[in-house]
């Protein structure tokens, strides 16, 4: 996977995050899920899984079949805050699915063994 956002710029926008989740700009927030959603699909290494964080991105992660056409068979979607607070550590995977914070819909969907992405 290529990285579009460089690793430097994401680790300041995740730390500026993390200092006040609610005081963080658009753009700081925008460039956090993107770097976190990055990484995500470098160590999850795959294409049978869509993960989304609309409006700020999508990747494609975890190994097994491909999707090519259509809606993918395994998606997973959240919001912003709720993405972050996953690869953070705050929320746990199993939480937020619980909380309906996280809707997951497929049988590949249960990204826990990658969360948190950072401590």
């Amino acid at each position: 996977m290529r990285r579009r956002i460089d690793p430097a710029d994401g680790t300041l926008a995740l730390a500026r995050w993390r200092e006040d989740p609610e005081a963080a700009d658009r753009r700081t927030v925008a460039t956090a899920v993107r770097y976190c959603l990055e990484e995500l699909g470098t160590r999850a290494e795959g294409n049978s899984v869509e993960v989304r964080v609309p409006p700020f991105g999508v990747t494609q992660c975890v190994a097994g079949p491909r999707h090519t056409r259509g809606t993918p068979p395994n998606v997973v979607e959240t919001d912003a805050a709720t993405w972050l607070s996953l690869a953070t550590g705050a929320e746990t995977w199993a939480g937020a699915v619980a909380a309906g914070s996280v809707a997951a819909s497929g049988t590949r969907t249960d990204l826990s063994e990658w969360m948190p992405l950072f401590r």
